[in-house]
């Protein structure tokens, strides 16, 4: 299982700070939050997925157990 870091808007949709789920990769991962919650395709585009703390673009990323995955929204300023 994978644990999943939920941040701003994400963790408004979900209700939750975290989740536990099983992927075998990033895009997996995504794909299934998705089916959980639709909301977050709009939010996938400028999301900034991280995994074990270390920023990801490429979502083929295999995971491994015990895994952290945070997904947070894009930092914006003014």
């Amino acid at each position: 299982m994978v644990r999943v870091k939920l941040f701003a808007n994400f963790r408004e949709i979900a209700g939750t700070r975290e989740l536990e789920i099983d992927a075998e990769s990033v895009e997996e991962l995504l794909k299934k939050l998705e089916e959980s919650y639709p909301e977050f395709s709009r939010l996938y585009e400028y999301a900034i997925v991280m995994v074990n703390g270390r920023s990801v673009d490429d979502f083929s990323v295999r995971l491994e157990k015990n895994d952290v995955v945070a997904l947070l929204p894009p930092v914006s300023g003014g």
